[in-house]
């Protein structure tokens, strides 16, 4: 891992917002697509999950979702539930944040898309005692969706119509419906 990788991850855990922002779209762009360096910093990733600074939680999340496309040996199947955990978040927009990058995870492979799907399944069925429910349901399939398009796992497409079918509110099913209405 080079200097510049380092300076970044401890830019977004530093007190200036500019360079935690800078540093924060730097390491999303260079985890766009496979790193050699992600073990190197995984376990640090995993334990901003839990940081008291919602913004680094919310980086951290989006991270390891770009991260799973580098994890050949699916650590992630230890550390989803501490990701999906993220969701729960008491700060909204860091719980959105996260939700919103968890295709990701979806589309790196076979075994982290069965553990996404799982995870996923479960967050769908037990958000609906919270505040934002509708909304946490949509990006879970909107983020099924994401996923369905890059793989065409057609599991998922009946999963999501299955979650959809579940719904007991009229409003809401048919706008989840909109998410699938052309595959």
């Amino acid at each position: 891992m080079d200097q510049t990788i380092r300076r970044n991850l401890d830019d977004i855990r530093g007190p200036d917002k500019t360079a935690r922002s800078r540093a924060f779209e730097a390491v999303i762009a260079e985890t766009d697509s496979s790193v050699d360096w992600a073990y190197d910093v995984w376990d640090e990733v995993v334990a901003d999950l839990g940081h008291q600074d919602n913004h680094v939680r919310a980086i951290a999340a989006q991270l390891l979702c770009n991260l799973a496309k580098s994890d050949p040996e699916v650590r992630l199947a230890t550390d989803f539930p501490a990701l999906l955990n993220v969701t729960r978040d008491d700060r909204f927009v860091t719980a959105r944040h996260c939700l919103q990058a968890l295709w990701k995870v979806g589309a790196a492979g076979p075994r982290q898309r069965e553990i996404w799907r799982e995870g996923l399944v479960l967050r769908f069925t037990e958000c609906l005692a919270e505040k934002n429910w509708s909304l946490i349901r949509y990006d879970i399939l909107q983020s099924m969706r994401n996923v369905h398009d890059i793989t065409k796992d057609d599991g998922i497409q009946t999963t999501a119509r299955d979650l959809i079918a579940g719904e007991t509110d009229e409003k809401y099913r048919k706008k989840y419906a909109k998410l699938w209405k052309d595959s």
